[in-house]
């Protein structure tokens, strides 16, 4: 079967982690702090990033840095993989959805404007299959309402929008480094953001919720093991083992995203001018890093195409179901057809295999078994 998605891990990938391996810090050291220091380089951020366990927790992380809590409002797309709601949740927000562009599948601001109330605390867009959001308007909607701007960047690192890195464009922005995604960590994520304040307490979250910072103590200490609990906190703690293999990917991440779009361009090129299918869209002063090719097949047959591809080895994969169809949002209210953009989108697409190893003629074989599908 070829993966709709896979790592890319070479020889210098295992020698970086073996020699974390072999050295004294396997977590909280010095890997990390490079890391930190290289997503905060390709993010255009002048701060270090705060690396966490993964990209669910670089949302729980940035909820908590952003200060969200329960009276909160917290605005974001059904068109995504349902954490970038729940963790909203985990910190006692109401969770409030608003459609997409049918284009892009990207969080619609004039949809966003709608939804806005004097509770907002948050606008979450997500950058769908790594098509960067349509960060100026949704700024403008966000901060003009007294919220901020919170970019779900799982799909898009090393991407950018009129020149400026993905990572720049919101007050808060969060990576995914799963295996299938553009670099990985095997299991990781990180947040980087523009406001230093929310950085301290995104960190300090992270780490359990304590501090041994001398300038930050409310007590004297009595003795070097001294340490204060000022809030809660979790154990996101990414090891130094893991970062070391995110430092050395990140070596490689222009070429990854250079193959991407080389197989974004030949799905481009062979599956042209087919009237049921609809090409996933590039606007103006985008650069994508595209972690998905979102296909859409427009006259109802999805799940024919689907079985077809599968029966064929080639492993397709639908993103995502949308978030408000979900049994625990349907209990919240939430109902079918309220986000008509979001649904369609949703009920045609079908994401082909991408990933930088897939080969030519794989990606030519994949063309030929959809254009077989449709008779093209």
């Amino acid at each position: 079967m070829l993966p709709y998605g896979r790592q890319s891990i070479d020889e210098s990938d295992i020698d970086a982690v073996a020699a974390v391996l072999r050295s004294d810090w396997l977590t909280t050291g010095p890997a990390l702090w490079a890391f930190e220091q290289d997503i905060a380089r390709i993010a255009g951020v002048a701060d270090p990033a705060v690396g966490v366990t993964s990209g669910t927790a670089a949302l729980h992380t940035a909820y908590a840095g952003l200060g969200v809590g329960p009276g909160d409002e917290v605005i974001t797309t059904p068109l995504t993989f349902f954490a970038t709601a729940t963790m909203a949740m985990w910190q006692g927000a109401r969770v409030v959805f608003a459609d997409v562009c049918e284009d892009t599948g990207n969080l619609d601001p004039v949809a966003v404007k709608d939804a806005m109330t004097s509770r907002t605390a948050v606008v979450a867009g997500v950058d769908f299959a790594g098509h960067p959001i349509d960060a100026a308007p949704l700024a403008d909607v966000a901060h003009s309402g007294g919220a901020l701007l919170l970019e779900d960047a799982a799909h898009s690192i090393a991407g950018s929008l009129d020149g400026i890195p993905v990572g720049s464009l919101a007050d808060v922005t969060t990576f995914s480094f799963f295996p299938t995604k553009n670099l990985t960590t095997a299991e990781g994520g990180a947040l980087v953001s523009t406001n230093a304040e929310i950085l301290e307490r995104a960190r300090h979250f992270k780490g359990i919720g304590y501090t041994r910072d001398e300038a930050k103590l409310l007590s004297e200490p009595d003795g070097p093991w001294y340490y204060e609990v000022h809030g809660l906190g979790v154990n996101y703690r990414l090891p130094d083992v893991l970062a070391a293999l995110g430092s050395n990917q990140l070596l490689r991440v222009a070429a990854f995203k250079a193959r991407r779009q080389e197989i974004h361009q030949r799905y481009n090129e062979g599956l042209a001018g087919i009237d049921v299918l609809r090409l996933p869209a590039t606007r103006a002063g985008a650069d994508p890093m595209w972690h998905l090719y979102p296909l859409r097949i427009v006259d109802g047959r999805r799940r024919e195409l689907f079985d077809h591809l599968r029966a064929n080895g080639i492993g397709v994969q639908v993103n995502y179901i949308p978030v408000h169809h979900q049994q625990i949002f349907a209990e919240l209210g939430w109902r079918r057809g309220q986000f008509p953009v979001a649904e369609t989108y949703s009920a045609q697409e079908i994401s082909l295999p991408m990933f930088p190893g897939l080969a030519d003629a794989d990606v030519d074989r994949v063309i030929d078994l959809v254009r077989e599908f449709v008779g093209a």
